[in-house]
Formats: C-alpha cells, structure tokens, sequence
C-alpha cells in the first residue's frame, strides 16, 4: 500500500480502533460505535480511503485533486470523500484529512464522552 503509514497513524487517535466489516468486504476505523474512516474498494476494486469531511473542503479537495479525491463511496456524497490510494494525493494531504475527519466526529459525542475517550490530555 502506497500510505503504509496509514493504519498506525489512525489508529493512535485517542479512542480509535480498527475493525472489519466483512459484509461490506472493508476495514473501518471507529470511535466507540461511530466511524471515522472506511478502506477498501470501489466497485472496480481499486483501493480507496473514505473519510468524512466538513462539505465545502470536501469540494475543494476535489477540485485540487480531480480524480483522485473523489465524493464518498457508498457514502453520503456530501459530507464522505474517497481518496483514491494509487493516486497523487501527497501524505501530508491525507493525514491532514484522516485529522479532519476524526475530529468531525469526535466533535459529534457529548462532552462527557469526548473527556471519556480522550482522557487527560
């Protein structure tokens, strides 16, 4: 994989695990029951991140980088965006975007939760 940094990194999210979803065929990385990046495959197969993204600067990735950064996947097109791994997006790029996301929801738990989960910090 072109992002080999990729798993370690989401997974040392506070609160972050890996599991597989072996209906959908994808790994899922969630907070408590909620999920904050997907990765698998497009239809064709081809490997892809899904993460969710505030929509205007989800738009705007997908301008900066046409074909690579495409609307989610299987996903609301609003606020999910695939990343495409084979393609040009640079890491810091994507490890900007996997911050993103696990912020967004993060931001979604109650304040007793997000202290729950992120413990003292």
């Amino acid at each position: 994989m072109k992002y080999d940094w990729f798993e370690k990194y989401a997974t040392s999210k506070k609160g972050a695990r890996k599991e597989y979803k072996p209906e959908w065929e994808v790994d899922r990385y969630m907070i408590r029951d909620k999920m904050f990046i997907m990765h698998g495959g497009d239809k064709e197969g081809k490997e892809i991140i899904t993460l969710k993204l505030e929509p205007s600067f989800g738009q705007f990735l997908r301008e900066q980088f046409p074909g690579e950064i495409v609307p989610g996947y299987y996903m609301n097109k609003d606020h999910w965006n695939s990343v495409y791994v084979d393609g040009n997006v640079p890491d810091e790029v994507l490890r900007d975007i996997i911050d993103k996301s696990y912020e967004s929801i993060l931001g979604a738990f109650s304040k007793k939760v997000k202290e729950e989960i992120l413990g003292d910090e």
